[in-house]
């Protein structure tokens, strides 16, 4: 009996409690070291013989972290890939201090990221809630690609080169434009290196040469507009003037033909076609359709459109890069006329005549500051405008009085009586305690309709 009464207590104890916390324990103990960190991720590798990235995203049920993580860790990998701007490069020539080769190396590193080849997957790691992934790519086999890829990008840059000289040389300008455009797009990742090649019996720096080339083709263009200044009315319509631009060889006068132009309002503004190209008489029409701004002074400049030997997409180094270049260039002064608006109006509350017309005044008040003026002599007029207002009584609803109030609004040319914008504000509704409040209320919001909607459709209808 004693015997079992010893063997049921270990029994007992054995099945206790404390001893299933200590299995427990044991076995919290066991998982701590089931994912540790690597050492990556406190701090990153030294090594001189490769470029690493670490990459990283959260978890955050929606997105894709895996990709984020590697899209992180590739431009990580690009971030230390630095670009050495050569004191003979074209970009040194063309800095200006202004963070012009910064803006460069912030361009070639966005794109690097996309053209990145043979980097390797080392490591990842993860938790409930972080993904993290280690890149790294050879120092040496990235200069080995590089240097094949800018090989390649000087034949091809070298034969557009070529070209453009041979055109040069046969007085096409526009052409040879168009190749030494062609050639820079080969070379243009390499604008801080100096691309030192042989070319005729001769070494040139080929970035340098292309940018000088293009330069020179440029000094040689005389671009003028006729008429170089005139009066124009805010209704252009009105005005009736013809601006066009020629384009000639400076030293022969001899017409260039198919060469693209821009124009755009230096100072005012208003709606001017941009994009032109010359004819074969050296000529293009400038289509101008509206002068949005109240100055008395306006300009338009009328310049070469470098950006269109690219296309419609040029790359954004070439978009950078022309900006240095100076261009042919002519300007147009217009001293804008303030149009004459003859007015009339009859504004009534709830048929009798307001003594404050509320409407009239605020029309009148926006095309004053809007660059129009007012006559009271209609054969000095260019614009007639006449408003008719009045308001109504509605329903009564208990204590609530329900008015109506509606605005016709015409404008004509005085010239021929052309109808040129007409609206109407139909039956505005208004509340208040009496008719005469409600109509108050009615004119009111007829007024806000006018700020928010009719005014500026009307004055853009009259600029056309």
């Amino acid at each position: 009996m004693k015997k079992f009464l010893f063997f049921a207590l270990v029994i007992l104890i054995s099945c206790s409690p404390a001893s299933t916390q200590t299995k427990s324990a044991k076995k919290k103990k066991g998982k701590k070291n089931e994912n540790p960190q690597p050492a990556w991720l406190s701090a990153k590798p030294d090594e001189s013989i490769y470029y690493i990235g670490i990459g990283h995203a959260t978890k955050d049920g929606q997105n894709n972290y895996i990709q984020e993580a590697k899209k992180s860790a590739l431009e990580d990998l690009v971030s230390e890939i630095k670009v050495n701007v050569s004191s003979t490069s074209v970009l040194n020539q063309l800095d200006d201090g202004k963070g012009f080769s910064e803006k460069y190396q912030q361009m070639i590193q966005t794109t690097a990221a996309d053209e990145i080849e043979e980097f390797e997957q080392v490591d990842v790691w993860q938790d409930d809630r972080n993904y993290w992934v280690y890149y790294r790519l050879s120092k040496q086999r990235y200069k080995e690609i590089k240097d094949q890829q800018k090989q390649n990008a000087i034949t091809l840059g070298l034969d557009f080169f070529t070209k453009a000289r041979q055109a040069q040389t046969a007085n096409d300008p526009v052409t040879a434009l168009g190749f030494y455009y062609q050639g820079f797009r080969a070379v243009e990742k390499y604008l801080a290196e100096p691309l030192q090649i042989q070319f005729k019996g001769q070494d040139i720096l080929l970035t340098n040469e292309i940018i000088a080339d293009m330069q020179l083709l440029m000094d040689k263009m005389q671009l003028s507009v006729n008429p170089a200044q005139f009066n124009v009315n805010r209704i252009v319509a009105q005005t009736g003037q013809t601006i066009t631009a020629k384009v000639v060889d400076k030293s022969t006068q001899k017409a260039i033909s198919g060469l693209p132009l821009i124009a755009a309002f230096e100072k005012g503004a208003g709606d001017v076609f941009p994009d032109y190209k010359t004819g074969d008489d050296g000529l293009a029409k400038i289509l101008l359709s509206k002068i949005g701004s109240r100055d008395i002074e306006q300009t338009l400049a009328v310049k070469v459109n470098v950006l269109k030997f690219a296309g419609d997409n040029p790359s954004d180094i070439y978009s950078l890069v022309s900006q240095k270049l100076v261009v042919p260039k002519a300007i147009v002064v217009m001293n804008v006329k303030r149009p004459l608006v003859y007015m009339t109006s009859v504004e009534k509350n709830l048929g009798a005549d307001k003594a404050n017309p509320q409407v009239a005044n605020k029309i009148k008040n926006y095309l004053a500051t809007s660059g129009f003026e007012f006559t009271t002599d209609k054969s000095k007029a260019e614009l007639a405008l006449d408003v008719n207002s009045n308001s109504e009584k509605g329903a009564k609803s208990g204590s609530i009085f329900i008015t109506y109030a509606t605005s016709i609004i015409r404008v004509s040319s005085v010239k021929d009586g052309t109808e040129i914008y007409a609206t109407t504000l139909d039956r505005v509704k208004g509340f208040s305690l009496d008719y005469e409040r409600s109509s108050q209320d009615a004119y009111n919001k007829l007024l806000d309709n006018l700020d928010s909607q009719t005014l500026p459709e009307m004055l853009n209808a009259i600029l056309q």
